[in-house]
């Protein structure tokens, strides 16, 4: 957030029946894990930016989150995948071969 480190993606979670990005969990500074929604992080040279911490949900959203999606690790077929409008995963056509 405006150039302070507030923390490290530790998952990317993704939509159960879409290639789609949710959100990501962050392991913060304080140790704790958050949700944070993809919609509220605009990609920046060397990161991710978010314009407030308010966007940070603590733990009963980020199990919410968690319960409801998969992580990206977890569909090794997305992982050349590039990320598109709106979260959106386009996968590469030598991937599918």
């Amino acid at each position: 957030m405006r150039g302070i480190r507030l923390g490290e993606v530790q998952n990317v979670l993704l939509d159960e029946d879409a290639a789609r990005i949710l959100g990501l969990e962050v392991l913060c500074g304080d140790g704790s894990s958050r949700f944070l929604p993809f919609a509220t992080v605009t990609a920046k040279s060397g990161g991710l930016e978010i314009a407030s911490t308010l966007t940070l949900l603590d733990g009963h959203e980020l199990a919410f989150y968690r319960g409801r999606s998969r992580t990206l690790a977890s569909v090794p077929a997305l992982g050349d995948a590039i990320v598109g409008p709106a979260g959106t995963l386009i996968v590469p056509l030598e991937a599918h071969c």
